[in-house]
Order: structure tokens, then C-alpha cells, then sequence
């Protein structure tokens, strides 16, 4: 087996959305077995997708729970049970959908809160609305959030889009970062595993390696949150890589500096 070709065909990421049959979830896990390489990538695959979204999870106020708890206290309604039967692949998205739906109903909830407290008292108008404001900016943050975990996403298992995984050189032998690219479209997509925060004089540049001369894909901070859009490439790029160079970036890479580095499978 090809160990490269097959990390970089999308089967990892499909097994832990759980999007695959049962059959091919058996070979999945059967190559997982027999090769230690498919079950490091896959922790990184699973790592990497629960980063993302704890990265982009908003912590509720402590006035919200205090005011739930309150609720619950006074009005100890009866506490109905709700089994929840989850596949193992697919279980961690289905926990990330069920937290979505779970502040949708706590959003329902404070509405249904505050609209009581409005009509009962004048006195709380100033902080009720305070209160509302701050549910709107957290409301539109969500939004946002959601919609950018959906465009990655998107990317991610997109077959149009091939993944390259780049692992760290001698100057960074724990690092590693991975890119998408699209040979259609001539669109790339950086995705960073491990790579450390650098200082404020300096970035990382992304390079194509393309008829064997280095190709500026554009720079980057080594604390992004998913995927990051980088510049279109032509076609043909046989390698990618990372190099240290200064903030904005250089037109030839410092060679000496380089991080990671991936070659294109092709096919």
C-alpha cells in the first residue's frame, strides 16, 4: 500500500465524519491495524478537527447560568431522558450538531426569559437590553463560526481538492501542516497541525514548487484556526513548502529556514 496516497485520497477524514459504509469502514480500520503510519494520521485528523471547533466555541456569561439554574431551581419541572445512540467514527461531528441544537435552545430559552422580565418590570429595561445586544453580537459570532467550520469543510472532502501533507525538516522535526489544492481550479488551502507562534518580525511563507523553482503562495501566522485561503498557483506544482522569512514575506525563500515540505502524489 502507498501510504501517502492513501492518507492524502480523504478516506482518514470521511471515517471520522462517519460517512463511510460499513464495509469501508472495515477496511478503514483493518489498514488502521496493520499499518502504526494510518493510526498516527488519523489522531492527528481527529485532533486537528476537535481544535477547530473548541477554537471557535463561545463561552456563555456567568449571568446565563446563574439565570437557568435559578429557573430550574423554582420551577423543578419533570426531567424527561433522552438516548442518544452515536456511530464511533462519526460521533465527534454528531456531539459538535448536537451542541449547535443545544444553543438553540438555550438562545430560545433567554428570549422567552427576558421577554417576562420586560413585561413584569421597568426597573431591569437598561440591563435587559445591555443583555439582548451582547445575545445578538454571540448570535452573529455563532453564525460566522458556523459558516466558516462549513466552507472548511466543504474544502476537506471536496474529491476536486487533493491533500498534501507536509511534515517538519531538521529545523522542525515535530512540526507539520498540510495543504488542499485544487488542480482545476488552481486554488490551495493551507491547514496547520503543529507549527510554533513565531515573533511579531516574522511569518511563515508558503512556496509551490512548481518546474522545479519555488512559487510564492503567500504568508501566514503560525495561530490560524482552520483552513486558510492562500493565493492560486498554476498548475503542475510538484512540492509544497514552508519557510521562516520576515513579516510580508520574500520573493526567494531562505532555504535554510524551511519547516515542513510535502510532495504532490499524483493521480
Amino acid at each position: 500500500m502507498n501510504i501517502e496516497e492513501y492518507i492524502s485520497s480523504g478516506i482518514l477524514e470521511a471515517y471520522v465524519l462517519g460517512d463511510l459504509t460499513n464495509q469501508e469502514r472495515a477496511e478503514v480500520e483493518k489498514n488502521l491495524a496493520n499499518y502504526p503510519e494510518l493510526k498516527k494520521e488519523l489522531a492527528i485528523i481527529e485532533d486537528t478537527q476537535e481544535k477547530l471547533l473548541m477554537q471557535m466555541a463561545i463561552q456563555p456569561g456567568d449571568h446565563v447560568k446563574a439565570s437557568l439554574f435559578e429557573k430550574i431551581d423554582r420551577q423543578k419541572p419533570e426531567a424527561k431522558v433522552v438516548s442518544m445512540n452515536t456511530e464511533t467514527s462519526g460521533g465527534f461531528w454528531k456531539f459538535a450538531a448536537a451542541a449547535s441544537v443545544a444553543i438553540a435552545l438555550v438562545s430560545s430559552y433567554l428570549a422567552y426569559d427576558y421577554h417576562g422580565k420586560w413585561k413584569n418590570t421597568e426597573t431591569s429595561l437598561t440591563q435587559l437590553i445591555a443583555q439582548n445586544q451582547q445575545m445578538a453580537q454571540d448570535y452573529n459570532v455563532v453564525n460566522q463560526r458556523l459558516d466558516k467550520i462549513e466552507g472548511d469543510l466543504h474544502v476537506i472532502h471536496n474529491p476536486a481538492f487533493k491533500r498534501v501533507v507536509m511534515r517538519g525538516t531538521d529545523n522542525a522535526p515535530n512540526a507539520m501542516a498540510s495543504v488542499y489544492v485544487n488542480e482545476s481550479s488552481n486554488e490551495v488551502y493551507l491547514s496547520i497541525q503543529q507549527m510554533k507562534e513565531l515573533s511579531k518580525e516574522n511569518q511563515y511563507q508558503l512556496w509551490a514548487i512548481i518546474d522545479g523553482k519555488p512559487v510564492d503562495v503567500g504568508v501566514f501566522d503560525g495561530n490560524i484556526a482552520g483552513l486558510l485561503k492562500m493565493k492560486t498557483i498554476t498548475t503542475g506544482a510538484a512540492a509544497f513548502a514552508v519557510t521562516i522569512e520576515p513579516r510580508g514575506g520574500k520573493p526567494t525563500p531562505s532555504l535554510e529556514t524551511m519547516q515542513v515540505i510535502g510532495n504532490v502524489t499524483k493521480g
